[in-house]
C-alpha cells in the first residue's frame, strides 16, 4: 500500500445531532449532524472511527458480542474519548446495581431505566472502554471520538418516546446486568502517552510527541492514525485534525511535537 491513505468521510444526520459543529468541521445548513464516519478501507475493514456531536440524549442501547451477534454480523466493542463537554454533560455506562432481566425489561418499558444507569460526569480527556453487552447512553452537550469494531448492530432499549424501533428481547438477552468496571475508564491528559486499549478486539494508543520504540513495535503493520490536535506528516503530505489515515508503517509518520494523536489497530485480523 502507499505510505498513507486518507479515509473518506460520511456525515450522518441524527435527531440528537447539531446544526453547528465545532472546528475543524463545519455544519451544513438545516441538517442535524450527529456523526462523522471515516469509511474503512475494504481491505482493512475491522475498525470504524467516528466523531459524535450531541444536542439531545441518545437512546439507551446495548451491542452484542461476536459470540451472540446475528449470523454474518460482528459484535461491537467500543470506546469513547471526550473532546468537549458542556457543564453538566454526562455518559451513562452500566447499571448502579445488579439487576435481573425482568427488572431491565420493566424499567425499559416505563422509562425508569435512565435512573438505574450509572451516569458519569464528562469532561475533556475522559476515556471509557465499553465491552459488548454494556448498556449505555450518551447525554447532550458532548463531542466525542469513538473507536469501535466495524459494526452497526444496535439494540435500543429506550428512546424517550421517539418513533423508532425498540429491540427489548434481543437487547436484554445480551445485556450485562451490572456495573461498569472502574478500570475501564480513566482521564488522559492532552499530551500524555497512554495505552488506552489492549484487546480483546483492538488496541488504541494516545501519542503525545513522538511514539516510543515499544509503540512502533506494538503497531507493526497497518494502523489507523487519528490526529486530534496538530497535524501528522507522511511522505511530505500533511494530515490535520479531523482526518483519519491508514498507514502501512507507523515509523513513516512524523508526529507533532505538541499534539495529540490516536493510533488504532484491530487484533486477531489479517494485517
Amino acid at each position: 500500500m502507499t505510505a498513507a491513505v486518507a479515509l473518506p468521510t460520511r456525515t450522518v444526520e441524527k435527531v440528537w445531532g447539531r446544526e453547528r459543529l465545532p472546528a475543524p468541521f463545519v455544519g451544513q445548513s438545516g441538517e442535524r449532524i450527529g456523526e462523522i464516519w471515516f469509511e474503512p478501507d475494504p481491505a482493512f475493514p475491522d475498525l470504524l472511527v467516528k466523531y459524535l456531536f450531541t444536542s439531545e440524549k441518545l437512546s439507551v442501547q446495548v451491542h452484542p458480542s461476536d459470540d451472540n451477534a446475528p449470523p454474518g454480523q460482528r459484535g461491537k466493542e467500543e470506546c469513547w474519548l471526550v473532546l468537549d463537554a458542556e457543564p453538566g454533560a454526562g455518559l451513562a455506562i452500566g447499571f448502579r446495581g445488579e439487576l435481573e432481566p425482568e427488572d431491565i425489561r420493566a424499567a425499559a418499558l416505563d422509562g425508569s431505566i435512565e435512573e438505574l444507569l450509572e451516569w458519569h460526569p464528562a469532561r475533556p480527556g475522559d476515556f471509557f472502554y465499553l465491552p459488548a453487552g454494556t448498556v449505555h447512553a450518551i447525554g447532550p452537550g458532548l463531542s466525542l471520538i469513538e473507536i469501535q469494531q466495524n459494526s452497526d448492530t444496535t439494540y435500543r432499549l429506550f428512546d424517550y418516546g421517539r418513533p423508532r424501533e425498540l429491540h427489548l428481547e434481543d437487547g436484554i438477552a445480551v445485556a450485562w446486568p451490572g456495573a461498569h468496571p472502574a478500570n475501564l475508564r480513566r482521564h488522559v491528559g492532552p499530551r500524555e502517552n497512554a495505552a488506552l486499549v489492549e484487546g480483546p478486539k483492538f488496541r488504541l494508543q494516545q501519542v503525545g510527541g513522538a511514539p516510543s520504540d515499544d509503540v512502533l513495535r506494538a503497531f507493526a503493520g497497518r494502523a489507523l492514525v487519528i490526529p486530534v490536535e496538530g497535524a501528522v506528516n507522511v511522505a511530505g503530505e500533511e494530515y490535520a485534525a479531523g482526518t483519519c489515515i491508514q498507514v502501512g508503517d507507523l515509523a513513516e509518520v512524523v508526529f507533532p511535537e505538541n499534539g495529540r494523536v490516536l493510533v488504532a489497530q484491530p487484533l486477531g485480523a489479517a494485517n
